[in-house]
């Protein structure tokens, strides 16, 4: 199953060309059951089964999710809170250009 959440996050990063957004070393990794986004060896965005989250700046994250265009972020029902992550669910639903802003914003913050 990571398989195709490693596909979707690689796509992503590639039709949205961060590489010319971003300058520090980028890398796509396999993560639990879904893949990962990591710069400079830390890790901004994973696509799971749960949806596409953001590691975002801490007013961003409290923005979206009072608005509910983002939730907490918790890889388990029972699962703590990932603090610092918006998570948005059905992000096959959203063009990939709606997730552009978020993505340089998470990779410039690391």
């Amino acid at each position: 199953m990571a398989k195709i959440y490693f596909e979707k996050l690689s796509g992503l990063i590639h039709q949205l060309k961060i590489e010319d957004e971003v300058t520090l070393p980028m890398e796509t990794r396999h993560f639990f059951s879904g893949a990962a986004f990591y710069v400079n060896n830390n890790i901004c965005v994973s696509w799971s089964p749960v949806g596409l989250a953001f590691k975002l700046p801490e007013q961003d994250v409290n923005k979206l999710i009072n608005t509910g265009e983002a939730k907490v972020l918790k890889y388990f029902p029972k699962g703590h809170v990932k603090k610092g992550y918006a998570l948005f669910e059905n992000p096959d639903e959203k063009k990939p250009d709606h997730w552009k802003k978020h993505l340089i914003t998470a990779a410039k913050q690391v």
